[in-house]
């Protein structure tokens, strides 16, 4: 036990005396949150998506459809369930939600010029005011031109705007744990790549392997010195994106360290697997940066993995950054209890397991 802290502790000091350490797996990922966040942090989607539901089944209310479908503004979707195209405008999958009511198709026959405008209720996210206006705009234009097709034209149909307060996230919310996921990535799988393989040449690992040490001890110390990292760098950029783009944890923190402790061992697994392949340090950082590059730019670090192409969507799903972004996502951002992400932990789990069995198997101290 002595011999374990012994090394956490020298693990540790390797990391305070490297400045270089310090600045890529502590600053850097602040400056890069901060750049994008600048940037894009209240940028939003401005596509419109539209659900009807149709409660009337009228010829005048599917000439009404038809009116939404012709307009290459508008991405349209039949819905028969209220509440369920509501509780997708409040994740933002919709923009606008349009009932057409019962009675509908009846109102317009009989609509002369004293009538009162028969108003379609339509829901809009009061959280997400550019997108919500700009569907607002587009349905309003829609639905105006009912009016215009009647005869001795005047207000035949009105839109009622219902606003639905949902969770207010904006790309910096989306961003944050995606930073996480990349500083806990980089820090353990091309850090233990690079530094077990600059070990392994410099003799240290066989100096190690000659004293009565343990394979055990020593990689628990390993584990043990870069949790305490990447909890400590994840709770730096959770209190800058707090102070500065009031982002918020609406998830239980356990569950948020747990995803960090079991991304941080997935990664490591991977680590060192790398470090065995690598005859030396030269060939430890290409071979890293070839694994964790791809994983970057489609592990929903960036960009939702939902817009990636289809043919890609295979490939994706089976990275663990994927797992861990949308984990760690949907802890932050919506406040999913750790167990309904199962299938997120359990691939993680997966990977861990499988790496560690290639690792034992490619893992050399000299």
């Amino acid at each position: 036990m002595k011999a374990y802290w012994q090394l956490t502790l020298a693990q540790l000091r390797i990391f305070a005396r490297n400045r270089q350490v310090l600045f890529f797996t502590l600053l850097f990922p602040i400056i890069l949150m901060l750049t994008l966040g600048s940037f894009l942090g209240d940028n939003g989607g401005t596509s419109i998506s539209m659900a009807v539901i149709d409660h009337d089944g009228s010829t005048a209310s599917k000439q009404l459809l038809s009116t939404f479908q012709k307009n290459e503004a508008i991405q349209l979707d039949k819905s028969n369930d209220v509440d369920a195209a509501l509780d997708d405008l409040k994740t933002d999958d919709y923009q606008v939600v349009m009932e057409i009511p019962k009675g509908y198709g009846k109102q317009l026959e009989s609509h002369t010029d004293d009538s009162k405008a028969f108003e379609l209720p339509v829901y809009y996210n009061e959280t997400n005011a550019s997108a919500s206006q700009l569907g607002l705009t587009v349905v309003n234009a829609a639905v105006d031109q009912v009016s215009k097709n009647i005869e001795d034209y005047s207000p035949a149909v009105a839109v009622q705007p219902k606003g639905v307060r949902a969770l207010d996230i904006g790309y910096i919310d989306f961003l944050v744990p995606g930073i996480v996921a990349m500083m806990i990535m980089n820090n353990n799988m091309n850090g233990v790549a690079g530094q077990i393989s600059a070990w392994r040449e410099r003799g240290i690992l066989r100096r190690m392997q000659g004293t009565r040490l343990k394979a055990s001890t020593f990689i628990a110390a390993q584990i043990t010195a870069r949790v305490v990292l990447n909890g400590l760098q994840a709770l730096l950029v959770l209190v800058v994106a707090s102070l500065l783009f009031h982002v918020q944890v609406n998830g239980s923190w356990l569950a948020l360290l747990t995803f960090v402790v079991l991304g941080t061992l997935a990664f490591m697994a991977i680590g060192f697997i790398i470090a065995g392949l690598a005859k030396n340090p030269e060939s430890a950082g290409p071979i890293a940066g070839f694994a964790s590059f791809p994983m970057l730019f489609l592990g929903g670090v960036f960009f939702p993995i939902n817009n990636m192409p289809e043919y890609l969507q295979p490939f994706v799903h089976v990275l663990p950054i994927s797992h861990l972004s949308t984990a760690l996502r949907e802890t932050m951002n919506v406040g999913t209890p750790f167990f309904a992400l199962w299938h997120h932990w359990l691939t993680l789990g997966a990977w861990l397991v499988v790496a560690f069995i290639i690792a034992s198997r490619t893992f050399k101290w000299e």
